[in-house]
């Protein structure tokens, strides 16, 4: 059974394109089991109806702070005090800016003030908009304030640009908070602030509304770790494509690693069937051009960038329209590639780049192969792992890796290597980043001149 299954939940509503996908979320978390009221903003009511949520839900649509009827019994109160979860989506730029600035001005802010539920929100707006600095350090004045964001996804958007912004699909949200229910079992359902009637019994603690805020203590504590894992696919038709055995699960291990150790990660990731760990800002990619797009909208506060995924190399220089048909007499398919971006240069090559660490999968000359990226590619630290090893690598619960860094010289000479030997990938990931503390503090200067 779904651990949404009895949940009260108020679905808030904003103004956005992305607005027909909530008609889309509202059933879905009906059909989890979940107690769904919708609230909407004036403005999400130019893109959906009322009447279509309400057709939905079973409920009647909230849309007025001053709603006379409401209002005769504190309606934005009793709606605050009645929700388990209160979930944005989409949360345009708008709301969140409201809402990081502690503002009221409508019953969407106000319930939000009032809330002692647990809170996320799904964001949708352009890329620029996204990217900006100002909705970045909204985003993160949200997460301090205890909000569990969802997304955005990167992708082609409704007004033709492509990159980070887009609101992820219903069925992942809805995933999402299944999973984080699953994970935070002791927060499901809420206990009473005291046994006094006065209070409403699914009013969650304090410990519980903060429940998804970054944590505060650890080594990594106050960083901003971006992580990129799992495999790109390149299309080739609206049916094949081109990409690699690469699982994600290392990528997701050293997420998971690197909140325990107090920061705050971003999860850039692939397609891959893994589950989004509690706790983590995930950000969900298909292509290579579109890793690149999420990457670069990180990149602003980014302390620590792990490059973890398997990015492919090459992508096909156009892709058909159409499902492309066998030739009859044809023994051949000849397809022209050309080649993908960078991304681990794109983010050395900066003027002030984030502490950076490569991955480097060989079957063959580990060693000269990862040396030769460390230098060509101006990284901290690189990981190198052999996945010809049978049972390692690729797809595998175990690994095993050699890192490789430039000697306190600086000279590319001195490299200086350390072997994690095989073992779990989670357990790994730990060993990887204890490692690594030290580098990332001193922060040497061990990157060699910019390539030619």
């Amino acid at each position: 059974m779904s651990r949404l299954a009895g949940q009260r939940i108020v679905l808030g509503i904003s103004a956005g394109i992305a607005a027909y996908k909530s008609a889309v979320l509202a059933r879905l978390l009906k059909k989890a089991g979940a107690d769904v009221r919708v609230v909407m903003t004036e403005g999400a009511q130019a893109f959906i109806t009322p009447l279509t949520l309400q057709a939905l839900t079973g409920e009647e649509v909230r849309t007025s702070l001053l709603d006379p009827q409401a209002e005769a019994g504190m309606g934005h109160i009793e709606l605050a005090k009645w929700a388990d979860i209160v979930l944005i989506a989409p949360a345009s730029a708008d709301v969140m800016a409201r809402l990081a600035a502690g503002m009221a001005d409508d019953l969407l802010t106000t319930l939000c003030l009032a809330a002692r539920a647990r809170c996320w929100l799904a964001p949708a707006m352009n890329q620029a908009m996204w990217s900006h600095p100002a909705s970045q350090r909204n985003a993160a004045t949200l997460r301090e304030l205890g909000w569990q964001q969802l997304g955005p996804d990167a992708g082609e958007q409704a007004c033709g640009d492509v990159g980070g912004g887009r609101m992820m699909e219903p069925e992942e949200i809805v995933a999402a908070l299944d999973t984080e229910l699953s994970g935070n079992a002791e927060h499901n359902g809420a206990l009473p602030l005291d046994a006094s009637p006065e209070h409403d019994d699914h009013a969650p603690t304090p410990d519980a509304f903060m429940a998804h805020a970054p944590t505060a203590a650890g080594p990594l504590a106050g960083c901003h770790v971006v992580i990129t894992a799992g495999p790109t696919r390149e299309a080739i038709d609206p049916v094949r494509y081109l990409s690699n055995h690469s699982s994600g699960k290392m990528g997701f291990a050293l997420a998971e690693a690197a909140r325990d150790q107090g920061a705050r990660v971003t999860l850039i990731s692939g397609p891959v069937t893994l589950a989004t760990p509690a706790g983590i800002h995930r950000v969900n990619v298909i292509s290579a051009m579109e890793m690149l797009e999420a990457v670069n909208a990180t990149l602003a506060d980014c302390d620590i960038f792990i490059g973890c995924a398997a990015v492919a190399d090459y992508r096909l220089e156009e892709v058909a329209e159409h499902k492309l048909k066998k030739v009859p007499g044809s023994t051949a398919l000849t397809l022209n590639l050309i080649e993908n971006p960078d991304i681990i240069a794109a983010v050395t090559h900066r003027e002030q780049p984030p502490f950076t660490v490569g991955f480097a999968a060989e079957t063959r000359e580990l060693a000269r192969h990862a040396h030769d990226k460390l230098v060509r590619k101006r990284l901290d630290l690189i990981v190198a792992n052999d996945v010809a090893t049978p049972g390692l690598g690729f797809g595998a619960d175990d690994n095993a890796a050699v890192l490789y860094h430039l000697a306190a010289s600086g000279s590319e000479a001195a490299v200086t290597s350390h072997t994690l030997s095989p073992r779990a990938k989670r357990a790994l990931a730990q060993a990887l980043l204890d490692y690594m503390l030290p580098l990332y503090r001193a922060h040497q200067p061990t990157r060699s001149p910019a390539a030619p």
